[in-house]
């Protein structure tokens, strides 16, 4: 096989430009979910029940998608008609769920509601995978670091702005936070409309503008392709019982990690409009000043989720200098840690401003979770099977929330008194136990269970 030739920074940027837009509406989807449920129904210990959807749909869809795209040759290119096809379902999605109160009421709003983020979650998903395959695809073992992490920069400033946009909708534009019950506030919906426009326009950079191998090329870099296409999608089961042994080790750092980043994603605006805006514990419905406060606490929500993916995209620009150091291992697991205090420290902070400071923790967890597992991951893959291993690998993102979302609630409602916070303190927890799990990570090549 001939060695890959090293790209440009430029080439580099451009193959995961449209990266930014998925995380503009991931932004939006994990700054404003649960507040949108609320607004239509939602009791608080429900809100991780209808979040399972997201995790359930990945399950289903990524390996299938990777599957597919390894699979797939068009003029178009291998994994561009993916993106392409997830935006246009997800911007549909996005335009129609905070909308859902316009053509039903109570809880077949709150249906309604959930179904498209369903379809918001599963459409992400087809445009998200293969956005990783590409880079395994073309980038030597050399420049997988920098390739994750100039993605995950990238990724950390799509979701700055959609995690902002709902502040920015309210503070320069002055269109208000508040809402009839029932029905979502403007803010709100206006940031989505804008949300969709942005993803589009950034999926339409990558397809324009980078490259991807053709069939014979792609055979000169990485051999032949391994997969007997008689096989069909039986080739997902098999694949999987062949699982590269780094995978498996990484499973387990993955489930802790992302256990604590959905209890985050779910509980945090609840969280916080308790414990730092001093809204009673435990009620859904609230009288006009309480809603008032939790559309402010949720608009500062989107800011704190804003700072970590900030904080997320300056920390993926050295991580590849702190890899240098200490190793992928140790700055995976040291990030993890930072992480962990953040959201313990969120536990003992009751004045918003200074939430700030556990933001900053948590973005360097973040950052170096979507880069290091897949740059440890990428060198451990054989040649032709990157879509659908990295479509395997995301079973241990999904798996967890799964667990989250069904434990999570009842944890909320039956053992900390309907007190979101403590949701929060036990994703900090999850975070430590995931560093302390690195410590069981091969970070070789081509290791694998069987052959």
């Amino acid at each position: 096989m001939e060695k890959k030739p090293r790209l440009s920074v430029a080439e580099i940027v451009w193959m995961s430009f449209g990266f930014m837009g998925i995380q503009c509406g991931f932004g939006l989807q994990n700054g404003n979910a649960s507040r949108i449920l609320e607004d239509f129904g939602a009791k608080v210990h429900e809100l991780s029940w209808f979040w399972l959807v997201a995790p359930l749909t990945g399950m289903l869809v990524q390996p299938l998608i990777g599957y597919f795209s390894d699979n797939t040759w068009t003029r178009l290119g291998r994994r561009k008609p993916y993106f392409l096809a997830g935006t246009l379902l997800c911007c549909i999605a996005i335009v129609v769920l905070p909308n859902s109160a316009a053509w039903f009421a109570g809880k077949s709003a709150l249906l309604f509601g959930a179904l498209f983020l369903a379809l918001m979650d599963a459409s992400i998903n087809v445009a998200m995978e293969p956005f990783r395959a590409l880079v395994a695809d073309n980038l030597g073992d050399e420049q997988r670091t920098l390739g994750f992490s100039i993605q995950t920069f990238l990724i950390g400033i799509g979701a700055v702005l959609g995690s902002w946009l709902p502040w920015m909708m309210t503070n320069l534009f002055h269109v208000s936070n508040v809402a009839p019950r029932g029905y979502v506030a403007d803010n709100v919906v206006y940031s989505f409309y804008a949300g969709a426009a942005f993803f589009l326009a950034s999926i339409l950079v990558t397809i324009l503008f980078a490259r991807e191998y053709d069939p014979e090329t792609y055979a000169r870099y990485h051999g032949e392709k391994q997969s007997d296409d008689k096989a069909g999608l039986s080739e997902i089961f098999r694949d999987f019982g062949k699982m590269p042994k780094a995978m498996l080790q990484l499973g387990l750092v993955q489930f802790f990690s992302w256990f604590g980043l959905f209890c985050m994603w779910v509980y945090t605006t609840k969280g916080i409009a308790e414990n730092a805006y001093g809204l009673p514990v435990g009620i859904s419905e609230y009288d006009g000043v309480q809603k008032a406060v939790f559309g402010k606490a949720g608009d500062w929500v989107g800011i704190l989720f804003g700072i970590y993916n900030g904080v997320s995209a300056i920390y993926a620009l050295v991580l590849p200098a702190i890899v240098r150091l200490i190793g992928r291992k140790q700055t995976h697991a040291l990030s993890l840690v930072c992480g962990g205090m953040g959201l313990i420290s969120m536990f003992f902070i009751t004045n918003p401003n200074n939430l700030i400071f556990s933001m900053i923790g948590v973005g360097m967890a973040w950052a170096s979770i979507l880069a290091m597992p897949y740059a440890i991951l990428a060198g451990s893959i054989p040649a032709g099977k990157m879509g659908i291993y990295m479509g395997i690998f995301n079973f241990f993102i999904t798996i967890p929330q799964i667990t989250s979302a069904l434990l999570a609630g009842p944890m909320v409602a039956f053992i900390f008194g309907n007190q979101a916070i403590y949701a929060l303190l036990t994703g900090g927890a999850m975070m430590l136990f995931a560093a302390v799990s690195m410590i069981y990570v091969n970070d070789g090549r081509l290791i694998r269970m069987k052959d």
